[in-house]
């Protein structure tokens, strides 16, 4: 295949699996493992061009975008809230992850010291761009969920620095490489494994924070038009990498991750809007780069998985990981929960597996023997971790209390007469709900009913947290400002998901459709699409409220509506719960037909009230005035004296 062909069918094939991955609900990077085991080393389809040193040189590119991305999305809010936590996990966890390790590798795995000592520190690595996948999956809290994201990517760096300084440490003092230097070969180890240590980190700091504040600084004063701020930071984040890594060899990760971390806490309008473009083109670099370097792998190679590998990898996962956490959480102040989940959860990623395809050929070229070993022991750590990991985070967390669950659940946003009552009538249901406002007078009502409610502006970091700790699905704007609706929707609709992003419809648009609030700068209208919030409040004020009632296989929806006056006038759908689906929300651009075994949620007159004011006007209408024959003063009488 020409390199054209080849690069059309990984990214084919990348992005495939990940649909695959995302419609079967399981962890991504094992479809794409499997995608490159079956393309290369098993089918021989795919065979990527050029050396493998040209191929690592791509790949660390690629890695270095990835991280980057991830590095953006740290904010130090979380330092904190669980600060402690980071730094126990970050400062003493790699070196005692790796001593542990390398341990394991040596004893259990019958590794030699030298590929043992190296394994142990790259196995220091947990894989964000796996991590940051199941907490979505897992819908983890965000204290744990912190603990987690930041731990994957400050080790990511670190230990692969600490992978490079090892190997450099044992090809200066191997009595093979080196049999005249005897002790002043060590000397010289540990002399170069310091400078390389202190260069790499002075590199990665100066060029990490010049390159960070330089580029923040510049689109804050507006000296670039918009259009070229995202791809300006592509290609420096490559710059960056390239000269850091230039200047000291392997620090060039350590340096796009500080970079990354200072921009994504500048305050930059265009924060959201630069993580959105790193973050699709973070999605196609990741499916490229799981399907290249399995697909290098020969099958020979695979066959040196002995049962000592296999039993490392399970002392890896349940001696190594644990005990790594113990000791390095020893009286601090993360919650026991917290421990188990970070004493399992410890899947390896992408920056591994590159990593590896580059030192594997190193220590093969070195003489070790067990070099060619350490390949295909990182990949069978990266899938075992991965499926162990991905499959299990949910239901540990839930069992933890770490966990919302699966999301079922609204977020309303503004409090009225109508807000009330739809959270009381979704309250009922066993959904979780959660309603915020600004005022604390229109929150009353909801607080005396028992409905969860928030105090304060939704868009703030401090409702995120509280919204992350429920189980929330949809989202309606229901505030009396109709652009405030808007702006929430926009602004919180890619966290719901548009088609979960509900606000009602403006009180006065303009019949010229050029002229009307479009689309993608709102929510989808809800309900019928026409009553806004005056119409809601009123007809509430006027004995209105949302009712409920089951939908079974005997009476369905059709039987249902011919029971009911006129749609759209006597009553509106509001909505469903679903034992299956759960919560839904009903919009004329998100149709569905309630189904049976649902409980139907809709808008209509209260009966009791209804037939009270029918019988107070049929008290009135049953008195007639009477007047007297001689014209004199009228007086009224029952008319059942008449």
């Amino acid at each position: 295949m020409t390199y054209a062909t080849t690069i059309v069918v990984i990214l084919a094939a990348g992005l495939t699996a990940q649909l695959i991955a995302a419609r079967a609900r399981i962890p991504a990077i094992i479809v794409l493992i499997a995608t490159g085991l079956i393309l290369g080393p098993i089918t021989g389809f795919l065979s990527v061009p050029g050396g493998n040193t040209e191929v690592s040189a791509l790949i660390s590119l690629g890695v270095a975008v990835v991280l980057f991305e991830g590095a953006m999305d740290l904010r130090f809010g979380e330092v904190e809230r669980v600060g402690k936590g980071i730094r126990r996990l970050t400062i003493f966890g790699p070196p005692v992850a790796m001593v542990l390790g390398s341990l394991a590798a040596h004893y259990v795995g019958g590794l030699e010291w030298p590929v043992a000592c190296v394994l142990g520190a790259l196995l220091v690595v947990t894989g964000p761009t796996v991590i940051i996948p199941l907490l979505r999956q897992a819908r983890l809290n965000q204290e744990s969920a912190a603990l987690l994201k930041w731990e994957g990517i400050i080790n990511d760096p670190i230990g692969v620095l600490l992978a490079l300084l090892t190997l450099q440490y044992f090809l200066i003092v191997d009595a093979e490489i080196a049999p005249d230097l005897g002790d002043i070969a060590q000397a010289i180890g540990v002399a170069s494994v310091v400078v390389t240590l202190v260069g790499a980190v002075l590199t990665a700091v100066v060029l990490g924070s010049l390159a960070g504040f330089g580029i923040g600084t510049v689109f804050r004063r507006g000296w670039l038009p918009n259009h070229l701020k995202s791809p300006l930071l592509l290609v420096l984040v490559l710059v960056v990498y390239s000269v850091s890594d230039i200047v000291v060899h392997e620090s060039g990760l350590l340096a796009v991750t500080l970079m990354g971390i200072i921009l994504g806490n500048m305050n930059l309008a265009e924060r959201d809007r630069l993580l959105d473009f790193k973050e699709g083109i973070s999605v196609a670099i990741l499916s490229a780069l799981f399907i290249i370097i399995p697909a290098q792998l020969e099958l020979s190679q695979l066959l040196l998985i002995d049962w000592r590998i296999v039993a490392f990898v399970v002392v890896l996962m349940f001696v190594v990981r644990p005990l790594t956490i113990a000791l390095v959480t020893i009286k601090s102040p993360i919650r026991w929960q917290d421990r188990v989940l970070l004493g399992w959860i410890a899947p390896r990623g992408i920056v591994a597996a590159a990593t590896a395809g580059v030192f594997g050929p190193e220590l093969i070229e070195a003489g070790y023997e067990d070099g060619d070993v350490f390949l295909p022991t990182v990949f069978l750590v990266i899938i075992v971790t991965v499926i162990a990991h991905g499959f299990s985070i949910g239901w540990l967390s839930r069992k933890l209390g770490l966990s919302t669950g699966p999301p079922n659940g609204l977020l309303i946003v503004g409090a009225s007469p109508f807000s009330v009552s739809l959270a009381r009538a979704v309250a009922k249901l066993k959904v979780s709900v959660l309603v915020t406002d600004i005022s604390y007078q229109r929150l009353q009502p909801l607080r005396m009913a028992s409905v969860p409610v928030y105090f304060g502006e939704v868009l703030s970091e401090d409702a995120e947290r509280e919204m992350s700790k429920r189980s929330l699905s949809y989202m309606l704007c229901a505030s009396d400002n109709d652009y405030y609706n808007a702006l929430v929707s926009r602004s919180l609709g890619p966290d719901f998901g548009y088609h979960r992003t509900f606000q009602l419809p403006p009180q006065s648009e303009s019949a010229d459709e050029d002229k009307q609030l479009t689309f993608q700068r709102r929510g989808s209208y809800a309900f019928n699409g026409t009553w806004d919030y005056f119409d809601l409040n009123d007809r509430v004020a006027s004995g209105w409220s949302i009712h409920t009632t089951k939908i079974t296989e005997g009476f369905g929806w059709d039987a249902w509506q011919q029971r009911q006056a006129e749609r759209g006038v006597d009553w509106m759908l509001v909505g469903q719960v679903s034992p299956v689906e759960g919560l839904r929300l009903y919009a004329n651009d998100q149709t569905f037909e309630p189904e049976a075994g649902s409980t139907l949620l809709f808008f209509a007159p209260d009966h009791s009230k209804r037939e009270r004011a029918a019988e107070r006007e049929a008290a009135t209408g049953a008195q007639r005035v009477v007047k007297p024959a001689d014209g004199g003063a009228s007086s009224s009488a029952p008319s059942s004296q008449e």
